[in-house]
């Protein structure tokens, strides 16, 4: 039977399912509407989709290396209580080794694809889930490097995945200085390696603040450039990894440790679980209770 768009429309109007799963169920179902409505529930999408729009801001990061690929994810549900539970912990695990091996471009391409080479993709398989916790949860990013040969990949998860970091070293085998690394950019958050990476709108915009604060505090405009820049060796402490100082020895700046041992910082990613995602305000009260209602 031929599957209209009318015919998809109103599935989807009914289960809040996806249109290509809408279109699939009806093509099972052979145009029953009834039939393709029991599809996509025995299959948990139609469960899955009513969640969709509820905000998923906790959750875990993960990160994998495997020779010379590395990929860091993150993975979101509701409450916190979802992220300690160890089926969660076990599924984001077996998600970054999923992108590990099959280096998917996007999460939308990484949901199509077959999880752990079982019929079912992997995006059913996240339904699924949806469907038995009784929570929404998605894939919300993730980024796979490939680095040289003799470079090294250093990772770091802090409080179990609540900040994730990968970072990559030039020419070296130094794996505690590389775990330290990751460390100081879970601590100090940098945005940048190094000065020159910093995007020159955000460079100038800082510059205008600076500038503005400088003459608001009444300081003469001929020295106000000179007080600008030495303000701005303060940012670059801020945003930039080698500039910062150490947090496991305050006497040495990032760079400094690594002049000392030979190498430099490639690049780094660092996932904090939730960051600019807008999160509904429950208190711990609350969330207990809604999630003893699930039970």
């Amino acid at each position: 039977m031929a599957i209209s768009a009318s015919m998809v429309k109103e599935l989807r109007e009914r289960t809040g399912a996806g249109m290509m799963d809408c279109k699939k169920a009806l093509q099972e179902a052979d145009g029953d509407m009834e039939k393709a409505v029991d599809i996509l529930r025995e299959k948990g999408i139609a469960k899955a989709a009513k969640k969709s729009d509820r905000v998923a801001a906790e959750g875990l990061t993960s990160v994998e290396t495997q020779g010379n690929v590395g990929v860091i994810v993150e993975v979101n549900s509701e409450t916190d209580f979802v992220a300690k539970n160890e089926n969660f912990q076990s599924f984001v695990k077996e998600i970054s080794e999923h992108l590990l091996s099959q280096r998917p471009a996007n999460v939308e391409e990484a949901l199509g694809q077959a999880f752990k080479g079982a019929g079912a993709s992997l995006q059913e398989v996240l339904n699924e889930k949806i469907s038995t916790i009784g929570e929404n949860m998605n894939i919300r990013r993730f980024e796979i490097l490939e680095k040289a040969d003799g470079n090294l990949f250093g990772h770091y998860l802090h409080m179990g995945g609540r900040i994730g970091v990968l970072i990559e070293l030039a020419n070296t085998t130094n794996e505690e200085l590389a775990r330290d690394l990751a460390m100081q950019i879970a601590a100090a958050k940098p945005t940048y390696v190094k000065r020159d990476e910093v995007d020159a709108s955000e460079l100038d915009r800082e510059r205008e603040v600076l500038t503005a604060q400088a003459l608001n505090e009444g300081k003469p405009e001929n020295i106000v450039q000179k007080m600008v820049e030495g303000r701005l060796n303060k940012y670059y402490e801020e945003v930039c990894l080698v500039e910062q100082t150490f947090v496991k020895d305050s006497d040495k700046k990032v760079k400094d440790l690594l002049k000392a041992n030979n190498t430099d910082v490639v690049r780094f990613v660092r996932y904090e679980v939730g960051e600019g995602i807008e999160k509904k305000a429950d208190n711990f009260v609350e969330e207990v209770m809604a999630q003893t209602k699930k039970q």
